[in-house]
């Protein structure tokens, strides 16, 4: 029996739609885009994040200034109720992604397990 692993994967993929981590996602996402304080916030941590991850990648010096300027942006979105519990309920999400990728990887591990045993 051939299995079609895309059609598991897109089933796998509504499922993850439906869970309660993504809409809970999904609504403190929408809670933080009507605050316009909120917006401004989330935005801003999300801009600083994107620049020293760009940075780190092609591997230019983090200026004193901006690791302080990134810890100031997170010390202001912890202060946030609204981006707060949307960073929760990420944290969730990626918490069942880890799980999910675990079991995808399963038969990988297994496989690679038994042929060390050799």
């Amino acid at each position: 029996m051939t299995v079609n692993v895309y059609d598991q994967a897109n089933a796998l993929e509504s499922a993850l739609r439906q869970s309660e981590e993504f809409q809970n996602m999904k609504e403190f996402y929408g809670k933080v885009n009507e605050n316009p304080e909120s917006k401004a916030l989330f935005d801003d941590f999300r801009e600083v994040q994107m620049n020293l991850q760009q940075k780190q990648m092609q591997g230019e010096e983090i200026l004193e200034e901006e690791v302080q300027k990134a810890q100031q942006s997170a010390e202001d979105i912890e202060k946030d109720e609204n981006i707060k519990s949307l960073m929760e309920a990420e944290q969730k999400m990626s918490q069942l992604i880890q799980d999910l990728n675990k079991v995808i990887m399963k038969p990988i591990e297994e496989l690679y397990g038994l042929n060390n045993q050799n």
